[in-house]
């Protein structure tokens, strides 16, 4: 059975001036979940937030919390994002060298697991942690920097994760370079977790924007049926 289409626009591409208002509007504007990346500067090649911004933030919506980790380490920092309220927290599988702890350790705080891999990363990587995992998250652009354009590549990733899932309930996850032209592209080959930053604050029109993204990957979704 196919999974429910969830959009997940990035606070990233948000006015950090107004992060709590930010929040509120797009949970207004009819999002599904909320996704939060998280830079370190070090792994990636920028610094946004850390946990205690999640903290303040977390009172501004009752929707899922998706926290992106695009930190290295990031196991040290995995008890202080649950704590603060993240509902699912995803980690790289280049991150480190001892993936499989650190989804346990997610898992043991009573926290959805995610695990991303960059476009680089072929999905052979993620095969011995399936069964650990409620998320895959493929990145479709280089992390580290919103705006950036779809890398078409990882179409090919996308749909050889679906078939190594088959049946478990783990959702696939698209962040990079999505708006109503590439999601249905992402649909087809297999996603149901749309991450959409620039594509959902752009204009002030969040909810307009939404619509339009969800739409476009049902659209996709009816087609492939």
């Amino acid at each position: 059975m196919a999974r429910d289409i969830i959009i997940a626009p990035s606070i990233l591409s948000a006015d950090f001036a107004r992060l709590g208002e930010e929040v509120r509007a797009i949970d207004a504007a009819g999002c599904d979940w909320i996704h939060v990346d998280v830079m370190d500067g070090h792994f990636v090649p920028n610094i946004t937030i850390g946990p205690d911004v999640v903290k303040a933030l977390r009172p501004h919506s009752k929707k899922i919390f998706d926290v992106h980790l695009m930190i290295a380490p990031c196991d040290p920092f995995i008890e202080a994002f649950a704590a603060a309220g993240s509902d699912i927290i995803t980690v790289h599988a280049e991150a480190g060298p001892h993936l499989d702890r650190s989804l346990q350790l997610i898992r043991n705080l009573g926290k959805k697991a995610g695990v991303s891999i960059t476009p680089s990363t072929p999905e052979s990587a993620i095969d011995y942690v399936l069964d650990k995992v409620d998320l895959v998250l493929v990145m479709t652009v280089n992390p580290g920097f919103g705006g950036q354009a779809f890398i078409p590549s990882q179409l090919h990733k996308i749909r050889a994760i679906k078939n190594a899932i088959g049946a478990r309930p783990i959702h696939i996850e698209v962040d990079g370079g999505i708006n109503a032209e590439t999601a249905p592209l992402v649909v087809e080959a297999g996603a149901n977790v749309i991450v959409a930053g620039s594509a959902v604050f752009k204009g002030g029109a969040c909810q307009e924007n939404i619509a339009a993204i969800k739409a476009a990957a049902m659209r996709a979704r009816i087609a492939a049926a």
